[in-house]
């Protein structure tokens, strides 16, 4: 007898409003994708409803299989710690329920054609007809704490410099890591290029894509002889959809294994050797469903009870434990 199977849409969270509005579209896109499963969606933190809420109203609707769906980029401490701490603390509770998580987009060809559409549109807004060699690409990351995600950045970088034929291509991030977006257009500033288009590559919108945009429309002003152009970032397109239906299908199939290969969480990656093997545990209960900045909800409760240090068997696609990425989109 077929399982009644069930899709939840794990988001990171926002402060901002329309970040939040932007995420709400996936659940939209799933349930067309997906008409006879039930879908719902919840965040790690800031917005509601909060994952575990959302893993509660599938259980209350009768789902016996719940695919967990990461909504993420890449596989930093939110999807190698938090996303599995809640996911598989969820599964321990409730043995009858199968529950599956999925693994981040990762480098993509999908999302890269989507990245080169983005950046296009990009160029075609400017009334100046400039070679690509004339042009130098920055590609802004989020930025955490974790190498092996943000070599991912470098990575799509590079593939969109060659593929696309720039005369050059910087990588910069929003936070955490160097270098931030300010520090990477001042360098980029110098290399003498007559355009700069700075790209983020980010799914949604939020506080940390406007601060990038803010950044970029400083450089401009501070150096008026380069034309700066700001590419929109990924949203829900067509092709990013798919990418994440992909993911879906590969649950359904089996169970989906994250490249592990960099982890710092499992291999002595240079620099990270004291964060082999740490402990998994969740890390988000002080902004856990407090709302957005505009319906802000201070008086919040977890409705579960949290367990540090509370090491998983669960398969979520790799078998190390994990600490904090501290990615926040403060």
């Amino acid at each position: 007898m077929t399982k009644k199977t069930a899709i939840m849409i794990c988001g990171h969270g926002s402060r901002d409003a329309q970040a939040v509005e932007e995420f709400n579209l996936l659940a939209r896109h799933f349930r067309q994708r997906f008409p006879h499963e039930d879908v719902e969606s919840g965040f790690l933190e800031f917005a509601r409803p909060v994952i575990r809420d959302g893993l509660e109203a599938l259980k209350a609707r009768g789902a016996e299989r719940i695919l967990a769906v990461p909504a993420m980029l890449f596989a930093a401490g939110h999807v190698k710690n938090d996303l599995p701490w809640e996911i598989n603390s969820f599964a321990a509770e409730n043995p009858d329920i199968e529950v599956k998580y999925g693994r981040d987009l990762a480098v993509d060809a999908k999302l890269l054609r989507v990245a080169a559409e983005r950046i296009e549109s990009a160029e075609r807004t400017s009334t100046r007809k400039m070679p690509r060699a004339d042009t130098l690409l920055m590609v802004v990351g989020r930025g955490t704490n974790d190498p092996d995600a943000n070599s991912n950045i470098s990575k799509v970088t590079r593939m969109l410099w060659e593929g696309m034929g720039f005369g050059w291509a910087e990588t910069a991030y929003s936070g955490v890591t160097a270098p931030l977006v300010d520090a990477g257009l001042a360098r980029a500033a110098k290399l003498g290029f007559k355009r700069i288009i700075v790209f983020p590559y980010f799914l949604f919108t939020g506080i940390l894509v406007k601060r990038i945009y803010d950044w970029t429309d400083e450089a401009a002003a501070l150096y008026p002889d380069i034309e700066f152009l700001k590419a929109p970032y990924l949203r829900d397109h067509d092709l990013v959809i798919d990418a994440f239906v992909e993911r879906l299908e590969e649950m359904r199939d089996g169970n989906p294994a994250m490249n592990c290969q960099l982890c710092k969480y499992r291999e002595q990656v240079l620099g990270r050797e004291h964060e082999v093997g740490q402990a998994q545990a969740g890390h988000h209960h002080h902004v856990v469903g407090i709302g957005t900045d505009a319906h802000p909800h201070h008086d919040h409760h977890h409705g579960h009870d949290h367990h540090h240090g509370h090491h998983h068997g669960h398969s979520h696609g790799h078998d190390h434990d994990h600490a904090r990425d501290h990615d926040h989109d403060h």
